[in-house]
């Protein structure tokens, strides 16, 4: 299955993580996109490890209760692969080669960038645009992963009844996503340096787009799985009984400044930490412009004053959906609740109109 392949329409984006699966339909209206529908389930712990789906009865069930719950009648489906999974190689190549020859090119090369027997994996490339450094030549996205998290995630889908269409990654789910962004950027991000960090279970994602293209991305193993087994440990919770304490609230009074005060810090900590690696890493941004939270620690209520008031840059809140219209039964769903940690459903369910 190719990671870039031309997209059908309409597809369902479904966010397959540690702690959750996520399902957003999206629909063009003219120039307006509509959310159609929206669902979450509970991922049974250890179902998913490290972006690995390591049990997928577990996981198919949790995928099917999602699809049921959302009621959507869309079959086709986008899911990305990320983290450590995934490989990415920006390389140069003749810009005079056809298409044939191009792919001839890339397979003959493929084994110096990519650490794996080629036969266990799954890799596509994609030209991104002429060479900065040479007219000659043009440069070419390269990802590759190995071909089991290809499989797994379409025998998910597979038990759910649907088909996967496209295995995107992560990071361009997330770039395309900020599509949505615009409105609450500065000049629509034109031109503009703005960091955008998504706050996982068990990873954050620090990317930086510059003029609305990703220029930087890295991980960090950090979460708020974190925070629901300090909850666990602290109440004597179970897992299950902490994640929905944490959600739906009637923690003790204790709870702010014994638990959620010190994880606040620590968010803070962790992108004072991944700003200071981009800046060390390039010297060709001098300053970030906005810095913008998704994921579900985004939508802690000090979280975005405490993280702006530590790193000293203003800090927004990701609403991919300000500028869409959303239906009734999206709404009553609590789809504009998740919105901040709906990105990287978002960026897939967007694939549809590529």
């Amino acid at each position: 299955m190719k990671l870039f392949a031309k997209k059908a329409r309409p597809m369902l984006g479904l966010d397959i993580s540690t702690s959750s699966v996520k399902l957003v339909e999206i629909s063009q209206v003219g120039d307006t996109y509509r959310v159609e529908t929206f669902a979450a389930e509970p991922m049974p712990a250890n179902a998913v490890n490290d972006k690995v789906v390591v049990d997928i009865e577990a996981a198919g069930e949790a995928l099917r209760k999602c699809v049921k719950a959302s009621g959507s009648g869309v079959k086709f489906a986008a899911v990305a692969v990320g983290g450590a999974t995934v490989i990415t190689k920006t390389i140069p190549m003749p810009a005079k080669l056809s298409d044939k020859e191009l792919g001839e090119q890339i397979e003959l090369q493929a084994d110096q960038y990519i650490p794996f027997p080629l036969e266990e994996v799954s890799y596509d490339y994609e030209v991104v645009g002429a060479s900065a450094t040479d007219p000659d030549m043009v440069d070419v996205l390269l990802a590759a992963t190995r071909r089991e998290n290809v499989d797994s995630r379409t025998q998910l889908l597979t038990a759910a009844g649907l088909k996967a269409k496209v295995i995107d990654i992560e990071a361009y789910a997330l770039e395309n996503a900020c599509r949505l962004l615009t409105h609450q950027m500065p000049d629509e991000g034109f031109g503009k340096t703005v960091a955008v960090v998504d706050f996982g279970a068990v990873t954050t994602t620090f990317s930086v787009l510059h003029d609305r293209k990703i220029v930087y991305t890295r991980d960090q193993q950090f979460g708020g799985k974190a925070l629901t087994e300090e909850i666990m440990r602290h109440y004597g919770l179970s897992f299950e009984e902490a994640g929905k304490s944490k959600k739906e609230g009637g923690l003790p009074s204790n709870y702010k400044t014994d638990i959620l005060d010190p994880f606040v810090e620590d968010m803070s900590q962790q992108v004072n930490r991944s700003l200071q690696f981009f800046m060390s890493a390039t010297s060709e941004y001098s300053q970030i412009d906005q810095l913008i939270l998704c994921g579900g620690c985004a939508m802690i209520p000090s979280a975005m004053s405490h993280v702006q008031e530590k790193v000293g840059i203003p800090t927004i809140i990701a609403d991919p959906f300000g500028r869409m219209k959303i239906t009734s039964k999206a709404k009553g769903m609590g789809v504009e609740n998740e919105a901040p940690s709906l990105m990287i459903a978002c960026g897939l369910a967007m694939r549809s109109f590529d």
